[in-house]
């Protein structure tokens, strides 16, 4: 039995905690919301992030953040993107020297342009254990036992067996690689491309959009992973294609949803009135962009989705804009 905190109440970090739980595991789940701990705590419910989905008896919620992770063995890092870097930071010091830290949120930090788990070595103290678990993976999905295939990544061939070993269960099977890189680039970005593909459904625009988006936009991730050495491999696996085609065709995506309010004529403000889970392409597309003209990466879809959410533009003129820029070969040998 692993003692484990997964620190971020979100339907993701929910869901992971039950998963853990009903494996067998010894589960505290830190959230901001004391709503949600109490939630958690009383009923087995989380109503703001994960409503109608009956929790193990066994998981319990905890308001304080260093009680959630002293003696962990195992420290979940499900806080959305922009709260890693000052969530894990608070965190740090009660954490047990041994303990594992594995990331499964999906972004980029906005301020320093870098991927999460650099964030977590910036903030954790010299020589702890960190991973990366990502893929196509619905939190309502995972919750529901539905069959689930993700990767683990790690620099260190063991701690990506042991994130292995600790998350796999006969419906969610768990992969591993050492690209960490490239599995956190695909993760963060295909949120861009889903935000893409919702605003194309909003348009009303039709199957063959849809496939040029998704093509090109795993080609606008893939160049620019590799540009910052991450293997060209990953981005035709669970971690790139896999999840880009999950994020960019389902309405349980936030950032598809969320691209079709855009493209059907809200707002920003209003696509996001009322909404209680983040979506994360909404931050990492400006993310993207920036970190696109700092290596002299070409990334015209994720500028063109920050020109919409940003500056106003509109969705159909950001389409023709697209389809109007020079032609060029897609590869030539």
């Amino acid at each position: 039995m692993t003692r484990i905190a997964v620190v971020g109440g979100g339907a993701w970090g929910t869901a992971l905690a039950d998963l853990l739980v009903r494996k067998g595991e010894t589960v505290t789940l830190w959230a901001r919301e004391p709503d949600v701990v109490a939630g958690v705590n009383r009923e087995h419910l989380n109503h703001l992030f994960l409503p109608d989905a009956p929790l193990a008896p066994e998981l319990r919620a905890e308001a304080d953040l260093a009680a959630a992770v002293r003696g962990a063995e195992v420290v979940v890092s499900s806080a959305p993107s922009f709260a890693v870097r000052e969530t894990i930071a608070r965190a740090a010091a009660a954490l047990s020297p041994g303990a594992l830290l594995v990331s499964v949120s999906k972004g980029l930090d906005p301020e320093r342009l870098t991927t999460l788990s650099c964030v977590l070595g910036d903030v954790l103290p010299a020589g702890m254990a960190i991973a990366v678990l990502s893929g196509p993976s619905f939190a309502q999905e995972v919750y529901g036992r539905q069959p689930t295939a993700v990767v683990a990544a790690s620099h260190d061939p063991a701690v990506a067996l042991r994130v292995q070993q600790v998350f796999a269960t006969s419906h969610f099977r768990v992969y591993t690689t050492s690209d960490v890189l490239g599995v956190e680039l695909g993760g963060a970005l295909k949120n861009v491309i889903a935000v893409a593909a919702g605003i194309l459904e909003g348009l009303g625009l039709g199957h063959n959009a849809r496939a040029a988006l998704l093509t090109r936009g795993l080609a606008e991730i893939a160049r620019l992973g590799v540009t910052l050495g991450a293997d060209p491999i990953t981005f035709a696996g669970l971690a790139g294609m896999g999840d880009l085609v999950l994020t960019a065709t389902a309405t349980l995506s936030r950032n598809y949803t969320l691209g079709i309010e855009l493209g059907k004529g809200k707002s920003l403000e209003q696509a996001l009135a009322g909404r209680a889970s983040v979506a994360e392409g909404v931050i990492t597309a400006r993310s993207a962009v920036a970190l696109g003209e700092r290596h002299g990466v070409e990334l015209p879809i994720a500028r063109e989705v920050a020109a919409v959410l940003f500056q106003g533009k509109s969705p159909r003129r950001a389409v023709s804009d697209l389809m109007e820029r020079e032609l060029k070969a897609e590869h030539w040998r």
